[in-house]
């Protein structure tokens, strides 16, 4: 038992030991770097040729030295031997000891130059330096110590500072052992060896990285993460403004998600490469149980958003159609939500008939977004009357979710007899509290004007998925931001529910399987009918209750009887129609002529968007024919005899 116990505690302190060097060995590295660099350009200059070389010059100066001294000593002999200064013997000798005193000194510079070229090796060097200071300091402590206590402070703190450099360069050359999980790809070897100290402080300063030294890279589930500490004149800021260096000392794809954040430390900070992602392995099919609109990559929780106004962007192919049908299905199943769906392409809103409102002429997309208009007024004039500052959604009147598909199209349908544009920035601007949410998707930011201001300045929230360009990525989400290098469809950014830039990507649901919205359940979609009228407030005691007046309603006499007038067509049961079609389809046959659509409404007295859907079935069905220009006449085998 105690013999375990001892085991157990080597082990433990082995252990603690082996940690403790390995959080220090990056500490030391620069130094044991610098101490290999220039030894080993120490050891590239010490040839055969360097050291002729150096020889020839230590021969040369030896004989200058000697000429030197012989041409001083024969200038002083003749200085002995006359006293005239000007005399023939004593101007040669002074001439004689200047050019040779040049000669030495031009003997003394290639001495020098020589041994640059062959210098010592830099264990000799280091050798004569701590000499210089560790025998002085021994004498010292021989003459301060007494004959009890010969070993003082000076030989101590000498041998000391030999120790610690001895240390410090054996502890940077000590190779951190990188730990790698089972199943690491050949990428994340490649890029876990490059991180080392060992080889980063040995290549930083050729990529314009020096004063930066790494530590131990983990190999985790969002990829590899690494410490990087930060000396000099770098901090964070500047080294993620270097990712092009580190890309390139790296050699990691363009394509590989790099994130540089803040350490624990001042100093410090932390290297992430996306090489793995939360959901590898994990099933992202979309099914009506499932939340939000996908899951983290980096910690594989479902991201949901908030109720309001949004806009969607991203370049053709990225998956805005499957991000969508995850953002409007919920809504689609919710009794107290209702979709309208503005879709300016055509295509894809044909799958949501059954559960949504749909407009896709430009015609009736201006009808639908004035109905809507009309509403948010209405609901506005009640919350008035009720004191409240938010409407409460009810199935008569829910949260209208109003979706642009592709505002780019939508933006040119706009014009003068069709206005769009202007209503949809009114929803944008009033809608929140009114429970009318705009969602705005595009593939085209930056065509023409953009997206309009009063309306992209509104959205509080923005998923953007693969872009185009960075003009487009800063369109959208603003500065900082890089869509634009996401690697390929399915993954999205959000900004404006507390995600930053630092973000790691959210896998969007697949839901691309057009059964996935096909099977959602039908249901009655806003508009088709005419809302049931809210009940009025109770009017305070002692005053009647006032009502809406409408034009069948009289004050003082009652309204004169109708004049007798064909029967009503008994045709809508046997023909399969509404009353809805059926009054819209008397109502075109009757007019002398093409007939638009606001005019049937007017005639018929139903609201514009029973009207829309009734003439779209007529036209669908083959009773009503829509000329070019949106003129509504009956088909021939409809007209009335």
């Amino acid at each position: 038992m105690q013999r375990e116990r001892a085991n157990r505690a080597r082990r433990w302190s082995a252990n603690h030991t082996t940690r403790a060097l390995d959080t220090m060995a990056p500490l030391c590295a620069p130094l044991a770097g610098r101490w290999d660099a220039e030894a080993d350009r120490r050891r590239q200059l010490r040839t055969d040729e360097h050291l002729r070389a150096l020889m020839d010059a230590q021969r040369a100066h030896n004989q200058a030295r000697l000429l030197a001294q012989r041409a001083k000593r024969e200038r002083a002999t003749a200085r002995k031997t006359s006293k005239n200064p000007l005399s023939a013997g004593r101007r040669s000798a002074r001439t004689a000891d200047k050019a040779a005193g040049a000669a030495r000194e031009q003997a003394k510079g290639k001495l020098t130059e020589a041994r640059k070229q062959y210098p010592n090796s830099l264990v000799r060097v280091a050798a004569t330096a701590h000499a210089a200071h560790v025998v002085p300091a021994g004498l010292a402590s021989y003459l301060l110590s007494t004959p009890a206590d010969w070993a003082v402070w000076p030989a101590s703190l000498s041998v000391g500072l030999v120790g610690l450099n001895a240390a410090a360069v054996l502890l940077g050359r000590r190779g951190v052992a990188t730990v790698v999980e089972d199943g690491a790809s050949v990428e994340e070897r490649a890029l876990l060896e490059r991180l080392e100290p060992a080889y980063w402080v040995a290549n930083a300063s050729d990529r314009g990285l020096g004063g930066t030294v790494t530590g131990q890279p983990h190999l985790g589930g969002a990829g590899i993460t690494c410490a990087v500490r930060l000396d000099g004149t770098w901090d964070v800021p500047k080294f993620a403004a270097a990712e092009s260096h580190i890309r390139a000392l790296l050699g990691c794809r363009t394509g590989l998600r790099l994130r540089v954040t803040d350490g624990e430390w001042g100093g410090w900070a932390v290297l992430t490469l996306g090489t793995r992602t939360a959901v590898d392995g994990a099933s992202l099919l979309w099914t009506p149980e499932r939340a939000g609109i996908g899951l983290d990559t980096g910690t594989g929780e479902a991201v949901t958003l908030p109720h309001g106004r949004k806009v969607i962007a991203g370049t053709s192919g990225a998956g805005k159609s499957v991000l969508l049908r995850a953002i409007l299905a919920p809504y689609a199943l919710d009794p107290l939500a209702s979709v309208i769906y503005l879709d300016a392409k055509g295509e894809e809103s044909g799958l949501w008939r059954h559960c949504a409102r749909e407009a896709i002429d430009p015609e009736d997309i201006s009808e639908v977004v004035a109905e809507v208009v009309d509403e948010m007024l209405s609901r506005r004039d009640l919350m008035r009357q009720r004191q409240v500052a938010t409407w409460t959604a009810t199935e008569a009147r829910p949260r209208l979710v109003l979706l642009v598909d592709e505002g780019a199209d939508l933006m040119a349908m706009d014009t003068r007899t069709t206005p769009i544009i202007p209503g949809l920035e009114q929803i944008t601007r009033q809608g929140r509290s009114r429970l009318v949410d705009l969602l705005w998707c595009t593939q085209k930011p930056t065509v023409g004007e953009g997206i309009p201001s009063q309306i992209i300045g509104n959205m509080s929230v923005r998923i953007g998925l693969q872009m185009a360009g960075e003009t487009e990525t800063r369109q959208i989400m603003g500065k900082g931001w890089q869509n634009h290098f996401l690697p390929g469809p399915g993954l999205a950014y959000v900004r404006g529910t507390g995600r930053d830039s630092e973000q790691t990507p959210v896998a969007v649901w697949d839901a691309s399987d057009d059964r996935l919205v096909t099977g959602l359940p039908a249901r009655q979609v806003w508009g088709a009918q005419e809302s049931a009228p809210m009940p009025a407030e109770p009017a305070p005691a002692g005053r009647p209750a006032l009502r809406l007046v409408k034009d069948e309603d009289f004050h003082l006499a009652p309204p004169a009887p109708p004049e007798a007038g064909p029967a009503p067509r008994a045709e809508s049961a046997a023909s399969g129609r509404t009353e809805a079609e059926s009054a819209v389809l008397d109502a075109v046959r009757t007019a002398a002529g093409p007939v638009r659509q606001k005019d049937v409404a007017e005639a018929t007295g139903l609201a514009k968007g029973t009207v829309s859907k009734a003439v779209r079935s007529l036209v669908e069905s083959g009773a009503v024919r829509r000329a070019e220009d949106g003129g509504l006449t009956a088909a021939a085998g409809e007209v009335s005899a």
